[in-house]
């Protein structure tokens, strides 16, 4: 019998119950955490701001490629975006900073946007579940109870990864296995964390599942044949049970398995997907 769903739960046609997956891989920032939620109202009139207009192009215009620029590019590491956009401005005919003084400056106006949600968690005066996706630990705590390890993976500094997740009291489930971005950006990608995952643990990849709002690590999960949950939050409203249409309909088109709004179905999804 199928597991009756209470909110929104798209199988799409590549879906297939999993009853093999033994490891789980997570992205973070909007698919965990609600920390960094709005990170693109910071990032994108930044990029706006910088790129040399065309002649004729309005600020309007400018902020729609920024914004696909950027999204392209979420779930890899930041200094990509970056990147990204230090070669628009010198295509433009601009000059262009170095990509690690715009990600600088970005981290600067994020940590302005994001420093009461930090102190109210440090003071105890937010409860670490209002900065979580809902229905998030409930997840967790299955997998746990099944007896499945759980990865971290993210694009944001590893550091920054590690105190987060610390602060919405993530630790206890991921251990030693929480993986972000590194001064040398080469030395990490989710595509080899999920190598690792895969050679270390002497596994097969269509043993992973993994959950995720960004392009990237739908993309690397597919291509290593495990089984990809988009995670479309709609980080502003969380709980509300809607999805992010944006969200919804990118990570359909980079071969998303199933596409849910939040984790408030978790339980029947994982007995759908990995048996009870």
């Amino acid at each position: 019998m199928e597991p009756e769903f209470t909110g929104q739960v798209i199988l799409r046609p590549t879906f297939a119950p999993r009853p093999g997956i033994s490891h789980v891989l997570f992205d973070f920032d909007g698919t965990l955490s609600l920390i960094r939620q709005g990170w693109p109202e910071v990032m994108v009139p930044m990029f706006t701001e910088v790129l040399p207009a065309l002649p004729g192009e309005t600020e309007a215009d400018r902020g729609r490629l920024a914004f696909e620029d950027i999204m392209r590019l979420n779930g890899k590491q930041t200094i990509y975006q970056m990147m990204q956009l230090a070669a628009r401005i010198r295509e433009r005919g601009g000059e262009a900073k170095e990509p690690l003084w715009y990600k600088h400056e970005y981290l600067r106006r994020l940590d302005l946007r994001i420093k009461d949600r930090i102190d109210g968690l440090r003071q105890g005066t937010i409860p670490a579940d209002d900065l979580l996706v809902h229905g998030a630990r409930r997840l967790l705590e299955n997998l746990k109870d099944r007896g499945l390890p759980v990865y971290l993976a993210s694009g944001t500094d590893e550091i920054f990864v590690k105190q987060e997740a610390e602060l919405l009291g993530l630790t206890p489930y991921f251990g030693r296995r929480i993986y972000g971005a590194q001064d040398d950006f080469k030395t990490f990608s989710k595509k080899l964390v999920i190598a690792r995952i895969i050679r270390e643990n002497g596994i097969r990849g269509e043993q992973l599942l993994s959950f995720g709002d960004g392009y990237v690590e739908i993309e690397n999960t597919r291509e290593a044949g495990g089984l990809a949950v988009a995670v479309a939050s709609d980080e502003a409203n969380n709980g509300s049970g809607r999805m992010d249409e944006w969200k919804r309909e990118r990570l359909s088109s980079v071969g998303a398995d199933v596409v849910i709004p939040d984790f408030r179905d978790a339980a029947p999804l994982l007995e759908l997907i990995l048996g009870r």
